[in-house]
């Protein structure tokens, strides 16, 4: 029983703290501190999540295809980071 409590108070105070997060990016892009495309490129996993779940059906293939789709990513534009630099383009 107090297992249940703890978990479910545990859980609350994370979506609480979920929620405050979002609030304040919302005020701080509406106020002009924070760039809208700094927002939006957090943005990215949890879309690339979202069609991942719709493709894949489950929880855990969305997860894994989107490790390795953000992992491939990050390896791509490393590559390109390094030859523009290179190359100076």
């Amino acid at each position: 029983m107090i297992v249940n409590i703890a978990l479910g108070l545990g859980l609350g105070l994370i979506g609480l703290g979920v929620l405050g997060m979002i609030v304040s990016g919302i005020s701080s892009v509406m106020k002009g501190k924070q760039d809208v495309k700094k927002i939006i490129t957090m943005l990215v996993p949890f879309v690339v999540f979202g069609i991942a779940y719709g493709i894949a059906g489950t929880v855990t293939e969305a997860a894994i295809g989107t490790m390795l789709f953000m992992m491939g990513a990050m390896v791509l534009l490393i590559a390109l980071t390094g030859m523009r630099t290179t190359f100076n383009i």
